[in-house]
């Protein structure tokens, strides 16, 4: 099939330039990337926009909410490098196809499951047990994507641009998270009621599933001589050495295929990793507690416990102004100050620790949506910072490695942080939120010592 790379479509989505020798990604296929990360993200907000609702409807404690997050989230931090190395082998597109049929049947169960629920023909025990298992699928296989998209976008972009480029791919779960809870309210269907939005991402799901495997070239290799480029992280070493020829198709760029020697296992505790995973870890921690904490404080502070079903829409307003923000973060500020990795880790985490607090403090939903929008606005900074510093912390072909990494320490956050959260918050909100601000100021700590500088980072090297 003919590349397309150079091809000019309109989309939502800027085409990611790239070196000389280094092919660019086409705007139809960043736009398709785009929409696979952008249906999941949105899928996912708008069931945190109506979940709390649910659990108050339910009679069930808001920990135990949290909770049914947390199998599913153990699931991601243990598949997310497993599905990323075999993208490796079987290459990004079979993996994001597999991610997002993950995705659209884990809603599907979920939505049908607490439909169940509300109509009395499950206890609430069950109820939420079976929603657990039913959300784990999305853990276990949906997975698989996040590390995909990233990687094609990786291998395909020069250092100097690799920043902004990941932003841009992050981007598309900000996006979503405007667009998840701006839809939710409208997705609460007759009939169907708190769980329409479930069905609705169903559907989505399936649509963007379709549309990726008709429009994106398919990049599985098909020749044993280029087999080796994707089975390196298996590999003894020799073959991946043997020239072969590139296809139009292929993912890896030429500068990959050329290093000497196969990509390695990479674990949370790679020295060229470490730093960067520890602040993902204590940032996402304090991100995941946040959100987790945010519907929540909803109901109490404008008193909404008594009428659950009302609070869809505050709640959605909080998450859209949240949204937004990261928005602004992730495709105004990064790109036009120029952010590197580091400085884009350390200003969120200042930023995060500020909003956090006004977020706390706040009474009424301006100050909440205030707050929030602070705190998300210096989150979506951080995120891509630190996605963007464990790529550039490796070579070319450790990509996919890298990715499966940055995946899972960015879902070992949700195992159990939402539910701490909630729990402190339950027993003492000023708690809650002094852990949520020393976590930030203490990414800002660390990450000042032991973050590489970010003309180090950037700076172009033939890997």
């Amino acid at each position: 099939m003919q590349d397309t790379d150079n091809t000019q479509v309109d989309s939502p989505a800027p085409a990611v330039a790239a070196r000389p020798g280094t092919p660019a990604i086409s705007r139809n296929r960043m736009a398709l990337l785009f929409a696979v990360m952008l249906t999941t993200a949105a899928g996912n907000t708008a069931m945190q926009s109506v979940m709390p609702a649910i659990g108050t409807s339910l009679g069930v404690n808001d920990v135990w909410i949290s909770l049914a997050y947390s199998w599913s989230a153990l699931l991601w931090v243990i598949c997310a490098p497993i599905w990323a190395r075999r993208s490796d082998k079987r290459g990004r597109k079979a993996m994001m196809a597999l991610g997002l049929t993950g995705f659209a049947i884990s809603m599907g169960l979920c939505g049908l499951i607490l439909w169940f629920g509300l109509l009395g023909w499950l206890s609430a025990m069950w109820t939420l047990l079976i929603f657990a298992a039913a959300r784990s699928l999305y853990g276990g296989f949906g997975s698989a994507a996040p590390p995909a998209v990233q990687a094609y976008v990786a291998s395909r972009t020069a250092r100097a641009q690799r920043t902004q480029a990941l932003s841009l791919i992050a981007s598309s779960f900000g996006l979503g998270t405007v667009i998840g809870p701006a839809l939710a309210p409208l997705l609460v269907f007759p009939g169907l009621g708190l769980t329409g939005p479930f069905a609705a991402f169903t559907v989505l799901g399936v649509a963007t599933l379709i549309a990726l495997r008709v429009y994106l070239p398919n990049d599985e290799p098909q020749f044993p001589a280029r087999g080796s480029a994707y089975d390196a992280p298996y590999g003894s070493g020799g073959s991946s050495r043997q020239p072969h020829q590139e296809s139009d198709e292929d993912e890896e760029t030429p500068e990959a295929l050329a290093e000497d020697g196969p990509a390695r296992q990479l674990g949370w505790w790679e020295p060229r990793l470490r730093p960067w995973v520890i602040a993902g870890l204590l940032g996402g921690h304090a991100q995941a507690m946040v959100l987790g904490i945010s519907g929540f404080l909803v109901l109490d502070r404008l008193g909404l416990r008594e009428t659950p079903a009302l609070a869809t829409g505050p709640i959605g307003i909080v998450l859209m102004s949240g949204a937004i923000a990261t928005l602004l973060a992730q495709w105004g500020l990064i790109p036009r100050l120029n952010l590197g990795p580091r400085a884009a880790v350390l200003s969120g985490a200042v930023l995060a620790a500020v909003g956090t607090t006004l977020f706390g403090a706040a009474q009424d939903l301006h100050g909440i949506a205030l707050g929030y929008s602070i705190a998300s606005l210096g989150f979506g900074l951080f995120r891509p910072g630190f996605n963007a510093g464990a790529s550039l912390a490796v070579t070319r072909r450790e990509q996919g490695e890298a990715s499966g990494v940055v995946a899972s320490a960015t879902g070992a956050a949700f195992v159990v942080a939402p539910a701490i959260g909630v729990w402190l918050y339950g027993h003492s909100d000023w708690l809650a939120f002094a852990v949520i601000v020393a976590l930030c100021v203490t990414v800002v700590a660390i990450g000042w010592r032991s973050l590489t500088a970010d003309e180090v980072m950037t700076r172009e090297r033939a890997s």
